[in-house]
């Protein structure tokens, strides 16, 4: 399967069509074994990538160089959009919690991974509607009123925090929460985010496809069916095309889309290829069998 993939990477760099990157080469990675089944995150640095298992329960950093695991959590929820700080120090997830009433709660946390200090930085509440960091400020979105906490140092918010109430995207500018959701609200809107340079904003319409926009709502890109998508930098965003039969995913590639609509495949149907997450230089993305795959690639 590995010979395959890495064979088609090559072809598909060097074609004629559109392309958005060289691929170098693609491996395999020595991940441990499930329950930790898929990829979530990639430090900005590209040194280690977070994995949670299928339910995003826990959370296990996993070193790229040296192939070493180390658990950070055992919360449930943990894997749904976990957040890296720029230096890679600090992780944020969130713990999902069931009370005796059958009420699903949701609490922010934190862990500083070179000293292993752990903070609550939103009790738990039925209301968690986004969470961000900038810097070493952990920002959350509940009932659409801003919370933010330094991690180190003061509380410092310049950019927009975006967060999902209703099915609707929201924006949150200097503590104002705001209908933004560009394509209308007739929609339902998941898997947003913000550019490396927190001037557009990256989401996807149910039914429809992923989209970019300006700080303005105003539509800069539309993506069609990347599914999932992800920040490479800030004109390129990596996804996945992925495909079931209604009971469980038949095929799924993963696809790189720029800003002025070029479009590049980067893995072909030997792998069920899915949720990528990507930093400069690296994409990983994981399998429905518990396997992750890192991709090199240079712009």
């Amino acid at each position: 399967m590995r010979k395959a993939l890495l064979s088609l990477a090559l072809v598909t760099s060097l074609c004629g069509f559109a392309q958005v990157f060289e691929v170098g080469s693609i491996q395999k990675l020595e991940t441990p074994a499930n329950p930790l089944a898929k990829v979530v995150a990639i430090s900005p640095q590209g040194d280690y990538i977070l994995l949670s298992d299928d339910y995003n329960a826990g959370l296990t950093k996993f070193d790229l160089s040296t192939n070493e695991s180390k658990q950070i959590t055992d919360a449930q929820g943990a894997g749904y959009s976990v957040k890296i700080s720029e230096d890679g120090q600090n992780v944020i997830y969130r713990e999902t919690t069931i009370n005796q009433n059958h009420l699903r709660y949701s609490s922010l946390k934190s862990t500083n991974l070179e000293s292993g200090t752990k903070q609550e930085l939103v009790k738990a509440t039925r209301n968690l509607q986004g969470y961000a960091l900038e810097g070493a400020t952990a920002t959350a979105i509940e009932k659409g009123k801003l919370q933010k906490k330094a991690l180190a140092g003061k509380a410092s918010v310049t950019r927009p925090v975006l967060s999902i109430n209703n099915r609707q995207l929201m924006m949150t500018v200097n503590g104002n929460t705001k209908v933004f959701s560009p394509n209308g609200t007739e929609y339902s809107y998941i898997w947003e985010s913000l550019s490396p340079d927190g001037n557009k904003v990256l989401y996807y319409v149910c039914g429809v496809g992923a989209f970019v926009a300006d700080l303005n709502g105003n539509i800069m890109a539309s993506l069609g069916q990347i599914r999932a998508p992800q920040w490479y930098d800030n004109s390129t965003i990596v996804g996945m095309f992925d495909q079931d039969n209604g009971v469980y995913t038949t095929s799924s590639v993963i696809k790189a889309a720029t800003l002025d609509g070029q479009v590049q495949t980067l893995t072909d149907d030997s792998v069920i290829a899915m949720y990528p997450v990507a930093t400069k230089g690296k994409i990983v993305f994981s399998t429905p069998y518990g396997e992750s795959y890192l991709i090199n690639v240079t712009k």
